[in-house]
């Protein structure tokens, strides 16, 4: 059993990375005149490929979900585009459209499969499991997809693959083709293998030394890759969904209203607030940056596997069908079973970054609820006593009060009754069967006045009536009529709600 390598500081990755620039660039320089052609294909394998290759698939399954993975994703792109560095290096076309990759890169590509296909597993996996609506998240499947993109570098690799994967036609991997004595028949003029032969010969020798003799290779162009790539692909939209979302929430949410919804005025909702990314510390432009690089992703994976157009559009449908206005108030991924919702593992994803949730509400008795931050503890309890003395000492007339059937008993009924649990909004089909509906008498409820907001609002009333010269009664006065007034018209409205219900 191998040990896994040693962990290296991001210095170290940035000075192995400028290294395999180096050996890309010089070693193919200093060998042309001097030197055997092979000397820089037989000097990868032997002092590059091995190390790297464990150290990258280390990293890979235990580096943190977050934007350091950048120096490690960066030396590994590094090491799969050698062209770039090759002193033949085309200039850019001015269209920055992508250079097409030459055929004499195909040997390199077959001799370090794995470094492509297996690696790119591998990042499949931790992009899965990524906060795609951070930018920097993005940016890094974005570089993955685009450098996989490159024309004819994805034929190249299923070239590799078809070699690797076709039979045996050569005595045993371990042994090099230039030592074993063909195959003798009845005739000593039976050709050789074909060419090709000794290019899979060369793959599988490099599989092989890397994974053992009795590996498990996994199709990059198989059907379980190409369904890892459709869900990277479904998270990418929801992404996306969800980056749109957080912009329209910031431009629907200028500075000043958070001021005003403390006082009350405007109603907030605490868990609307998307904090599992650096979206907010970054603004609207940070938003643009991630849209785009997920639109390119998306579009590189799509030319990679040959992705429809129908595919793609199917997985928008799917989840704009489910999707509300604000995209907020959509269930996880899950399933129902015998004991309630059981989530799946993309559903387990959605809550981790923040993309659903489960709108969690408090169901219970509301005058039991704990002591909020925004309120006053002393006077909430002492609120609470003087409730419960009332409603225990008025019990039978409050009853009586909200049994009548005119406008007097409307009024009653909207202050001193609360709607039945049953007629809440339950997300969960398992909350619906378990809660009863079980309808509480009628009764008082002070706790509004221990709120800080409720104070803080007196308080400015009576300043500002203050600065009128309106006293203290005359304004308390005319705040009682003014809610009174407001309370008729809720009643009002109430019943007529109720009487158009079905």
């Amino acid at each position: 059993m191998q040990t896994p390598p040693p962990t290296r500081s991001g210095g170290q990755k940035l000075c192995s990375r400028f290294l395999l620039k180096c050996g890309f660039i010089i070693i193919p320089w200093r060998c042309t005149k001097k030197c055997n052609h092979l000397m820089p294909r037989a000097a990868v394998p032997r002092f590059v490929q091995q190390k790297l290759y464990l150290f990258l698939q280390h990293c890979f399954g235990h580096w943190p979900l977050d934007a350091s993975f950048r120096a490690v994703l960066e030396m590994w792109l590094s090491y799969l585009q050698p062209w770039r560095y090759a002193p033949e290096k085309q200039a850019q076309s001015s269209d920055s459209q992508p250079r097409c990759v030459s055929e004499k890169w195909a040997p390199f590509v077959q001799e370090n499969l794995l470094m492509y296909t297996k690696l790119f597993v591998g990042f499949l996996n931790r992009a899965l499991r990524t906060d795609l609506v951070s930018p920097k998240n993005a940016l890094m499947v974005f570089r993955v997809a685009k450098v996989f993109a490159q024309p004819n570098l994805a034929e190249m690799i299923q070239k590799g693959e078809q070699l690797f994967l076709e039979p045996e036609l050569v005595i045993p991997h371990r042994q090099h083709r230039l030592f074993t004595a063909p195959t003798f028949t009845s005739s000593f003029l039976s050709p050789w293998p074909p060419a090709v032969t000794d290019a899979s010969f060369k793959v599988k020798s490099h599989v092989y030394s890397l994974e053992g003799q009795d590996c498990k290779y996994t199709p990059m162009f198989g059907p379980e890759i190409r369904t890892l790539v459709l869900r990277l692909a479904q998270l990418i939209t929801q992404a996306k969904q969800t980056a749109k979302s957080i912009s329209d929430q910031c431009v629907d949410s200028p500075a000043s209203r958070s001021f005003l919804s403390w006082l009350g005025f405007c109603p907030v909702d605490a868990n609307s607030s998307y904090t599992a990314n650096d979206l907010d510390e970054m603004g609207q432009d940070s938003v643009r940056k991630t849209d785009e690089y997920l639109e390119k992703a998306l579009e590189y994976l799509r030319q990679i596997f040959r992705l429809s157009e129908a595919q793609l559009t199917q997985l928008t449908l799917a989840l704009g069908a489910t999707q509300d206005e604000n995209g907020k108030k959509q269930l996880p991924d899950c399933i129902v079973g015998e004991d309630g919702l059981i989530l799946t593992p993309l559903g387990r994803y959605q809550i981790i970054n923040g993309l659903r949730r489960f709108e969690i509400e408090y169901q219970g008795d509301s005058e039991l609820q704990p002591i909020r931050s925004y309120e006053i503890a002393s006077l909430v309890r002492a609120l609470f006593w003087l409730s419960s003395a009332i409603n225990r000492r008025f019990a039978g007339q409050m009853v009586a009060l909200c049994s009548r059937h005119d406008f007097l008993g409307s009024f009653c009924r909207y202050h001193l009754t609360e709607p039945a649990l049953a007629n809440r909004h339950l997300l969960s089909p398992v909350g619906r069967r378990q809660v009863a509906s079980q309808a509480r008498g009628p009764r008082l409820s002070l706790r509004f006045l221990g709120n800080y907001q409720t104070l803080l609002s007196l308080l400015l009333a009576f300043f500002v009536a203050s600065l009128f010269c309106v006293g203290p009664l005359p304004c308390a006065l005319l705040l009682l009529l003014g809610y009174l007034l407001y309370a008729m018209a809720m009643t009002l409205l109430t019943e007529r709600g109720k009487l158009h219900q079905p």
